[in-house]
């Protein structure tokens, strides 16, 4: 406790000295002070004072280190004296605090008149030098807000305005994506990929009497090639945007990650393979057929079944993919006492279901099954998801816009189509 109590010590000491050096570079101007000494040098003094009780403090957190270590415990007068000194520390920071916000109320500085507009634009060098010149051509001056704006927004802020930004970019609801992570990803550094896979496997082999022709098997190999595809998409932002909000590009990068990754686990689940199409995993799958007969089989029997009939074909499975309608049909069934046949409410437990994880994805349409083996089928990265932006796009520059370019390029290979069982529960026509 002694050596968590002395981290803790040094860990909020740190923490302060960083957040009063973060303060320092907000001060603007204050209000409500004794006129001999402004808000800016009430403020300097607070900070060389607090700088000083943090010295102290930590002598004291040194002392009481050596101390604990020497004796085993620790006095209660450090304990107190420890106590003492944070808690003027922190009266300081109050103090400095409230300065720091008076500071920031007021855009004219401390115990300084903000004139009007008529008496800023009269005094001005730039309007005398304007009316000596004969008052030709035009002229610009920049103004500071004067009182009565300050009172007007003030009064504004309950209806039009904000009196303060939330950095909080809210988004909207994005979906789990699954599909990639059930898959065997290796990393390519080509643009296609070849891959040799058994068609034909004739076994002949067999006993063989002594000085008989021996039988012949027949194996086949066809030459398999994958070709990879860029997923990408682009998207608008204005600068404005960007400058106003320093979390928006951001929030906006991961926006398109998002996208691309959805798009992503379209193609991984049901791409057809024509054109700039991946080959997905339902397309290439084996349509499900019962290896045995059942009467009335229900959803949990026909996943059964399914897995079976990857079994049977010599693949070992290892996932099952439906939509989360199918996932909750199955969690909401009931016996004749109206117990829940398989899910217990009462307690959390990953969707799983005959020994093997079950994924529950709108990514596959209700009352569609996918069963099997995932892992025996490959992705292949070729280049990660890049985000780029750029202002030199068309006329975005005239335009002050941004163009931010999203795209990876990957490929995927159904090598074994066997271990992969897809069917249709039949209850939705």
């Amino acid at each position: 406790m002694k050596k968590m109590f002395f981290v803790g010590l040094r860990g909020a000491l740190g923490a302060m000295t960083r957040n009063e050096r973060r303060l320092g570079r907000y001060i603007r101007d204050g209000e409500g002070h004794p006129s001999t000494k402004s808000a800016e040098q009430m403020a300097d003094e607070l900070r060389k004072s607090i700088d000083k009780k943090q010295d102290e403090i930590k002598k004291v957190a040194d002392d009481a280190l050596t101390e604990a270590k020497r004796t085993g415990t620790l006095a209660e007068e450090t304990k107190q004296t420890a106590d003492k000194t944070l808690t003027e520390l922190n009266t300081l920071k109050e103090q400095l605090g409230q300065i720091e916000q008076k500071m920031a109320r007021r855009p004219g500085g401390d115990g300084e008149q903000v004139k009007s507009y008529g008496e800023q634009v009269v005094e001005s060098e730039r309007y005398k030098s304007f009316v000596d010149n004969g008052a030709r051509g035009s002229l610009r001056i920049d103004l500071k807000a004067t009182d009565m704006d300050v009172k007007a927004i003030t009064a504004a802020q309950a209806g039009t305005a904000w009196s303060a930004r939330d950095n909080e970019v809210v988004s909207m609801p994005r979906r789990r994506l699954v599909v990639r992570d059930l898959l065997n990803v290796v990393r390519t550094t080509s643009g296609s990929i070849d891959y040799a896979r058994q068609t034909t496997r004739t076994n002949n082999a067999a006993a063989v009497a002594e000085g008989a022709q021996k039988p012949t098997s027949n194996y086949i190999w066809e030459q398999v090639n994958v070709a990879v595809r860029t997923i990408a998409h682009l998207a608008k932002l204005t600068r404005q945007a960007i400058d106003d909000a320093v979390q928006l590009q951001g929030e906006v990068e991961s926006e398109m990650r998002f996208g691309l990754a959805l798009a992503e686990e379209t193609e991984l689940l049901n791409g057809d393979g024509t054109g700039q199409h991946l080959t997905g995993l339902i397309p290439a799958a084996t349509a499900y057929a019962a290896p045995i007969t059942i009467s009335d089989p229900t959803r949990i029997d026909m996943l059964r079944l399914a897995l079976l009939q990857a079994e049977l074909a010599l693949y070992p499975s290892d996932g099952i993919v439906m939509n989360p309608g199918d996932w909750a049909g199955i969690e909401l069934q009931k016996d004749t006492t109206g117990r829940y046949i398989w899910s217990d409410p009462l307690q959390l437990g990953g969707p799983r279901m005959w020994g093997k994880p079950v994924v529950p994805t709108p990514a596959i349409a209700l009352d569609k099954f996918l069963a099997g083996g995932f892992k025996l089928q490959t992705l292949y990265d070729r280049m990660a998801p890049e985000v780029v932006i750029a202002s030199e796009n068309a006329d975005d520059f005239e335009k002050n816009l941004y163009t931010m370019r999203c795209e990876e390029r990957l490929a995927q290979a159904v090598k074994r189509p066997g271990a992969l069982i897809y069917g249709d529960f039949g209850l939705v026509t």
